[in-house]
């Protein structure tokens, strides 16, 4: 019941933050990648789904959607500053974002390889969280990273009216830049 919640939660966050479906939808398409390594952690080490894994599969989702945001919205800044096409612009996006999200992954997993691996006391409530943490941050950035990019611009380019030149800023569809008697214009 928690994660449910969590995801309708976070969906309606991610409409409010982009007011858009789509980019809503793409920001979440890295969870099941961070699910998968959170699951493939727990089959490993041989514990059990509990309530304990259910929070930390909550804090994943919340991980993987910042990731996915990081990458969106880095992609759209590019894209309004214009100058790259769509391709260029993702791949920018995904290369500029790619130190931040492993790094933040990384110390995570780090932080919390102790409680993954802990067998005293307490261990029955920590350890699963933290295996399922860190089973998802290892996993969940990297494939993020190579396969949301080229799902963003599928869609992205499809929703722009699926025109290469048009969707990337090139070409006579572009949007004209500031005319006269724009507030841009005026000199401070």
């Amino acid at each position: 019941m928690i994660v449910p919640v969590s995801l309708a939660l976070i969906i309606l966050l991610l409409y409010a933050l982009f007011n858009s479906l789509r980019d809503s939808l793409l920001a979440l398409a890295g969870i099941p990648f961070a699910v998968a390594g959170g699951v493939l952690a727990l089959l490993v080490t041989g514990l059990n789904f509990s309530i304990s894994a259910a929070i930390g599969f909550v804090s994943l989702l919340g991980i993987s959607v910042m990731n996915g945001i990081l990458v969106l919205t880095y992609y759209h800044e590019v894209m309004q500053r214009g100058g790259l096409r769509s391709r260029e612009a993702m791949f920018h996006a995904a290369s500029q974002r790619m130190r931040p999200m492993l790094m933040t992954a990384l110390s995570a997993c780090i932080g919390l390889v102790p409680a993954a691996i802990s067998t005293g006391i307490g261990s029955q409530v920590q350890r699963p969280l933290a295996t399922v943490v860190v089973g998802g941050l290892l996993i969940g950035p990297l494939l993020l990273l190579g396969v949301v990019p080229p799902l963003c611009l599928v869609f992205l380019e499809r929703g722009e009216g699926g025109d290469l030149t048009a969707a990337s800023g090139q070409g006579p569809a572009a949007a004209p830049g500031p005319g006269p008697g724009d507030p841009s214009d005026a000199e401070p």
